[in-house]
């Protein structure tokens, strides 16, 4: 009875952390959150335009910050830290790597813009080169999680960080496959089976998932070096 209390109240304790990191993820983009139910029930193109101008000035302002210190969060449950105050570590975390992370989204958000940009442009245009747009964006989805996580592990600049997502990305094809299919099952669910997933687990299963993935492969790494 002591081990099944014990492994319930473990259980409890993950869904905890997974809830309220999701939670103050969401509470730290409520402008983007705004944002986005606004576009996605909008029926004129000019307010569309005008909401994703918005979406993307705010981007490296609200959401890169937001989501750094959500899996440096995560990265603490993977070292094991089981006593951190989730509310006081996202909000330090949050406040330590603002000045940083605003200045790493300029450039990420320009990326995604871009790839944005010409998936609108080619969709009617040309069917190849469509969907080749689409399979960039799933390397640069998998390259920008990558970051984030080694923005939550390594003590580096913007120019490192960078280089080491684009090792990993390129250079662990069995991972790479693994974050894609795997981030895709937890937004495909999230989205068509189970909605209420989206403001209590979804950002942090993603997250997590993509930490879990990068610290194995940090750690091998680090056993051959």
């Amino acid at each position: 009875m002591g081990g099944l209390l014990q492994g319930i109240n473990s259980v409890s304790e993950w869904i905890m952390r997974f809830s309220v990191t999701n939670l103050l993820w969401l509470l730290f983009n409520l402008p983007i959150v705004f944002l986005v139910m606004n576009l996605v029930f909008a029926d004129q193109l000019a307010d569309a335009y005008i909401l994703i101008g918005l979406l993307i000035v705010l981007a490296p302002f609200v959401l890169v910050p937001s989501t750094a210190a959500m899996f440096a969060l995560v990265r603490e449950w993977m070292m094991k830290d089981d006593s951190i105050s989730l509310w006081k570590s996202f909000l330090q975390f949050y406040k330590k790597e603002y000045g940083k992370m605003w200045k790493a989204g300029i450039p990420i958000t320009v990326l995604w813009g871009i790839w944005a940009a010409d998936v609108y442009y080619l969709h009617e245009k040309n069917t190849v080169f469509f969907f080749a747009t689409l399979l960039l964006g799933v390397v640069l989805y998998v390259w920008t999680i990558y970051f984030f996580s080694a923005q939550a592990h390594f003590n580096a600049n913007f120019k490192t960080l960078c280089k080491k997502a684009f090792i990993l990305t390129f250079g662990r094809p069995f991972a790479f496959l693994l974050l894609t299919i795997g981030s895709g099952v937890i937004l495909y669910v999230s989205v068509n089976g189970l909605p209420f997933l989206i403001p209590f687990f979804t950002g942090s299963l993603i997250s997590f998932l993509s930490f879990s993935v990068f610290y194995k492969l940090v750690e091998n790494a680090q056993k051959k070096g």
